[in-house]
């Protein structure tokens, strides 16, 4: 753990978060008919966050991709 007051600590998931309510959230919040329906939809965007979701610093490929042409 950090020392108090180090904003160090959450700064992974506070990123995550942020991206998952913008990117499938912020805007859709009456599509959801039930929770169930709204887990599903969680649970649909971790799996493309993990394994399909492409960036420049994964040198354009998939996250799982990435992990298995960088391991040495």
């Amino acid at each position: 753990m950090s020392r108090k007051g180090n904003c160090y600590d959450n700064s992974i998931m506070e990123t995550f978060f942020g991206r998952l309510k913008n990117e499938m959230f912020y805007g859709n919040e009456k599509t959801f008919a039930s929770f169930q329906d709204f887990k599903k939809a969680i649970d649909k965007y971790i799996d493309y966050y993990n394994n399909r979701r492409i960036q420049a610093k994964t040198r354009w490929m998939p996250p799982a991709v990435y992990r298995k042409t960088s391991i040495c």
